[in-house]
């Protein structure tokens, strides 16, 4: 996503309109200017001046655009909206009790749980863009995570919502989508093979941390602090948030993935 915006801001000419030089001198070094070296030019004129702590409020200041706006656009779950004002019922009280996209097509079917992948896919793809343009990748990833902790606990729902994992793909997919490639194929190998989507989740969520750094090194560079901290924080928590489908797994009584509307 980073490298689209990238594109973007060249393709539309923004640095003309905006009368900013594609290359600037500072102390004799020649740089390139980018969408982030634009955003950093933005806020960056305080830095210049030494003023360090107007520029670590304006840090905070995004960080907290990055968190609270993310966190509230995640607490709108489709699951339980769509199963209140399209099925007049609460999803939360039906199958698993979780509010996302399997449990909503086992109860309502494959167009409830259709509405709910776009409602969900949706709001974790706003609060990335916000994340972008307030603070580049770090704020990408902060963006994604407390939209994803917004799902997990609603502050409008009563903190009850889903487990994170479309909202933790959806970020994965905007920020890096060789990550989500590789994630995404164990994801869909384990359902395909098992047809337990809990533990494709699980496995894909275990894996994150390696696929981040293996991709990142195949690739010739390091992965970046943010990427490997997000992502190790990530998949624990889709595994702590599975932690109920791991003990139904062992006992043998977790369900497989059917979209067949079922009897409430």
């Amino acid at each position: 996503m980073l490298q689209f915006f990238e594109w973007f801001w060249n393709a539309i000419g923004l640095y003309e309109k905006l009368g900013i030089a594609k290359e600037i001198v500072v102390d004799g070094t020649t740089l390139q200017v980018s969408f982030q070296g634009f955003m950093n030019w933005l806020h960056g004129d305080l830095l210049e001046k030494g003023e360090s702590l107007s520029a670590a409020l304006i840090f905070c200041a995004g960080i907290l655009i990055c968190t609270i706006i993310p966190y509230l656009l995640g607490s709108l779950n489709a699951a339980i909206i769509v199963s209140k004002y399209k099925y007049h019922d609460d999803i939360r009280k039906y199958g698993s009790g979780n509010a996302g996209m399997t449990n909503m097509g086992r109860v309502f079917g494959k167009q409830g749980a259709l509405l709910t992948l776009v409602g969900d896919m949706l709001k974790q793809f706003v609060a990335v863009i916000i994340g972008i343009i307030a603070c580049g990748e770090l704020g990408a990833y902060f963006a994604g995570v407390f939209c994803m902790l917004g799902h997990i606990a609603p502050v409008f729902y009563h903190f009850r919502g889903g487990k994170g994992v479309l909202t933790a793909a959806t970020m994965i997919l905007m920020i890096d989508w060789q990550v989500f490639l590789v994630a995404g194929s164990i994801f869909a190998l384990t359902v395909l093979i098992t047809r337990y989507v809990s533990l494709g989740s699980i496995l894909a969520g275990f894996s994150l941390p390696a696929i981040v750094y293996v991709s990142a090194t195949m690739r010739g560079t390091y992965p970046s602090l943010p990427a490997l901290c997000f992502s190790l924080f990530i998949g624990m928590l889709l595994i702590f948030m599975h932690r109920s489908n791991i003990r139904r797994l062992f006992n043998g009584n977790e369900n497989k993935l059917t979209f067949k509307k079922k009897q409430k």
